[in-house]
């Protein structure tokens, strides 16, 4: 099992590299500057003693102000993991930067995140619909889904024939 380091530590290490681009610090992850983003992931993943070489998960969260995308990183070698997370204050058109130029591991699961939740990931090299068909009217994760006359192709079936 791996040991998960601290955020608040990590915060520490990584402020003197990137100054206010750390944003929050807390037992639940690091929150970082999205402009940064590729920039820090990019450190994680080089940084001797840090070596954060396997990406788990990409996921998106639908809070009420923000989305964030979240990302548990773990180092393979080290035997450690963390969370690292960025925000999009954007709700109509919410965009981060890829990092699948760091974690091929990435690819298809910015694209669920996409498909679902309409985060774009800017520098995708496919950035389409994994899931569900294109046309299809939405993004059914995000909160105001069925506020958006989505609701309609439950009723009627959808695609409309």
């Amino acid at each position: 099992m791996t040991k998960t380091l601290s955020h608040q530590d990590l915060a520490v290490q990584l402020r003197e590299q990137f100054g206010d681009a750390i944003i929050e610090a807390t037992d639940a992850g690091l929150v970082v500057d999205a402009d940064r983003l590729v920039e820090i992931a990019s450190y994680l993943q080089l940084a001797p003693g840090l070596g954060f070489d396997f990406l788990n998960s990409v996921s998106g969260v639908d809070y009420e102000r923000y989305f964030e995308v979240v990302y548990h990183l773990t180092s393979i070698v080290h035997n450690h993991s963390m969370v690292l997370k960025v925000r999009c204050y954007d709700h109509e058109k919410p965009v981060v930067p890829s990092v699948v130029s760091l974690w091929q591991a990435a690819d298809f699961q910015e694209r669920e995140v996409y498909d679902l939740m309409g985060i774009s990931f800017a520098g995708h090299p496919n950035l389409e619909r994994i899931l569900l068909w294109e046309g299809f009217p939405g993004h059914p994760l995000r909160k105001d889904f069925l506020k958006v006359d989505a609701y309609r192709f439950y009723r009627e079936g959808y695609p409309p024939e």
